[in-house]
């Protein structure tokens, strides 16, 4: 990445570290109003990085989600495949 990029994407994961932390969701919006009124370009990445972010960060959850439901599963079917016998 580029050092817009780059730059954008550290204070993107800080500000997610930190809204995870403290929930303050308002945070994004004060410095997504900071970016925009100095520089458009770094708004722009940061946002970006952010929706990518929060994009995987929910994605995970999912997975994690699904992989719990489908070892469950697995170990309801062993312990229906051995009471049986």
């Amino acid at each position: 990445m580029g050092v817009t990029e780059d730059l954008a994407d550290d204070l993107a994961l800080q500000v997610i570290k930190y809204v995870d932390a403290s929930g303050d969701e308002g945070v994004v919006n004060e410095i997504v109003a900071l970016l925009g009124a100095t520089s458009q370009t770094a708004e722009e990445a940061f946002l970006t990085s952010m929706r990518v972010r929060r994009a995987n960060q929910k994605a995970r959850a999912l997975l994690l989600q699904k992989v719990k439901a489908f070892k469950a599963r697995q170990e309801v079917a062993g312990t229906a495949d051995t009471s049986g016998t």
